[in-house]
């Protein structure tokens, strides 16, 4: 079993940046697609960024490209979300999610592919 792990969100002002953290335990996860989504309040979870389990692939959400980027770093079994240029509409919590079928060597957009899943963290930006 793999539990994940999220860390670095918290409060910013527009234009501001934060790294997010997603540190895996149990199991390597060197073998998964990870992903990060969110979810702000009455709104459906949402693809911001995922990779590949070789690090070749990547995609990101429309809204985040040229801002946003995930890279992982299996040596620690963590995966990264560096965020700049933040916007209020970026505000939400932010969950961490690993694929480890065979569906990795691609990096899903589809939160269905996804069986791990941290607890979240809260990224508020303010205007």
């Amino acid at each position: 079993h793999v539990q994940l792990v999220e860390s670095g969100g918290g409060l910013v002002q527009t234009g501001g940046s934060l790294r997010l953290s997603c540190a895996a335990s149990g199991r390597t996860i060197s073998r998964f697609a990870m992903g990060w989504f969110r979810q702000a309040t009455g709104k459906e979870r949402e693809l911001v960024a995922a990779i590949s389990w070789s690090g070749v692939t990547t995609n990101y959400a429309d809204s985040v490209k040229g801002r946003f980027t995930i890279s992982r770093d299996d040596a620690k079994n963590t995966v990264y979300l560096q965020m700049n240029s933040l916007k209020p509409e970026d505000t939400a919590v932010y969950y961490c999610a690993g694929d480890p079928s065979p569906s990795s060597i691609y990096a899903s957009t589809w939160s269905g592919e996804y069986d791990y899943w941290g607890q979240g963290t809260q990224v508020t930006v303010s205007s």
